[in-house]
């Protein structure tokens, strides 16, 4: 049995699916941290089959919840402090994201100005379709 240590202070990332670990590591930018992270790939769950789970020492200014929430907002974020879980936080789909996504028209202001955000609202909440602010193009999970 694989034995990862408690966190006395930080944030868990659970109920991740299956693979997308790394995904949400380096859209957070956790790899650009100096913190200790712990990767938990493919542990068992009763919930889901299998589950990535993510543990991050320190505080949760670390964390984007918008990002991780428009990554996947099934995740839970368990908030740690002398080794418990004070706080349970639930992610929703954010209403503006920026700079996570970008715009696949060639068209688009935002291939030709570099400097331009690549900023996206949340058009379609229950087929989790978003579109560009500057040319409408449509991006869909």
């Amino acid at each position: 049995m694989l034995n990862i240590s408690g966190l006395k202070e930080g944030i868990v990332l659970d109920h991740i699916e299956a693979g997308k670990s790394l995904d949400i590591y380096y859209n957070l930018g956790l790899d650009k941290l100096d913190c200790q992270v712990a990767i938990i790939k493919n542990a068992r769950s009763s919930k889901m089959g299998r589950k990535d789970i993510i543990k991050i020492e320190g505080g949760l200014d670390h964390i984007d919840l918008n990002i991780l929430g428009f990554i996947d907002h099934t995740i839970t974020v368990n908030i740690v402090r002398d080794n418990a879980i004070v706080e349970k936080k639930t992610l929703s789909l954010p209403k503006k994201i920026t700079n996570v996504i970008h715009c696949k028209n060639p068209r688009c202001i935002t291939s030709i100005e570099q400097e331009l955000p690549h900023t996206f609202y949340l058009t379609d909440e229950e087929s989790e379709t978003y579109r560009c602010r500057y040319c409408e193009e449509k991006y869909t999970k």
